[in-house]
């Protein structure tokens, strides 16, 4: 997949395309639809499908105080637009030029222009352009249209700001449904404090590259996935009341035996919350539960393969 970040480099030599608009944090069920359906409609015609989004959530530059944490990084989105077989992405930079123009503006220029745009797909709720004017009925009397309505499980309808909810209240599982994916977080291993490896569970702490949905406090079992392999892993969130310290994000992974991980990229993948937080009496104590929430995750992982 093709990926330009704005249209300065970006010179199309293809007749038309199909365009899907979106700003697609996390790119949950109600995104895939949008953009599997801009897929389908390019093969029809034998056009290339590009996905046109922006490099942040447009709330960071309008109302920062507002702006939800990401469900995903750029990167893991960019993965699943190549997944679904975009031919390419063009990453937009939101600032406040971007917030300031016109809808009229950016289709002529950027889809349009840019792309080459000759149909577009959206979801219901998509606008461009400042004050969000260009809803899908704007669209819609300017340039061929198809408006995916939302995406609805057992009667809920899938959302990023619902999802957001089901993870920090720890439903890992249920935002694994409407995600169509196991919620994950990415970043990289620095060094903590090395109490776990003194208690016989080395742990791997996270450094975040964006600011994520946090997961509610407590131990979950995931997966670990390195430069070296995937492992299941025991997941803490939080802080860690019987020896304090701010709240972090560090992971057990079971059966690594390889060099360190300092340094290098680790991405988490949560699968199921075992408990809370606890405050123990003492490091032994804290030490066999934490042989118990690695012998669980074992048995658990056992279920995964």
């Amino acid at each position: 997949m093709l990926v330009h970040f704005d249209l300065g480099a970006l010179a199309a030599e293809w007749p038309a395309s199909v365009v899907a608009i979106g700003t697609f944090d996390g790119v949950h069920l109600g995104h895939q639809a949008v953009l599997s359906r801009a897929v389908a409609l390019a093969a029809e015609q034998g056009l290339p499908a590009w996905v046109a989004t922006f490099d942040q959530h447009p709330a960071a530059v309008l109302a920062p105080d507002r702006c939800p944490p990401s469900l995903a990084t750029l990167g893991e989105n960019l993965a699943a637009f190549e997944r679904l077989g975009l031919a390419g992405a063009l990453v937009l930079r939101f600032d406040r030029a971007m917030s300031e123009t016109s809808a009229s503006d950016f289709l002529q220029c950027v889809l349009i222009g840019g792309l080459r745009a000759t149909s577009l797909v959206v979801g219901h709720d998509a606008a461009i352009g400042h004050g969000r004017e260009g809803d899908a009925t704007w669209l819609a009397d300017r340039i061929a249209t198809v408006v995916v309505p939302p995406i609805e499980l057992g009667g809920v309808r899938v959302s990023s700001r619902g999802i957001r909810e089901l993870v920090s209240e720890g439903e890992v599982k249920a935002a694994a449904t409407l995600l169509g994916r196991s919620y994950s977080m990415a970043g990289i291993v620095v060094r903590g404090k090395q109490l776990g490896r003194t208690l016989g569970f080395p742990t791997a702490n996270l450094a975040l590259s964006v600011r994520q949905t946090m997961p509610l406090d407590g131990v979950y079992a995931g997966i670990g996935q390195t430069v070296r392999g995937c492992f299941p892993a025991a997941i803490s969130v939080g802080a860690r009341p019987t020896v304090g310290g701010e709240p972090t994000i560090e992971a057990h992974l079971l059966d690594y035996r390889g060099l360190s991980l300092y340094g290098t990229p680790l991405r988490l993948e949560f699968q199921s919350r075992l408990r809370g937080q606890e405050r123990f009496d003492d490091l032994d104590a804290l030490s066999r539960q934490m042989a118990s929430d690695v012998a669980r995750v074992a048995e658990l992982a056992g279920e995964w393969r």
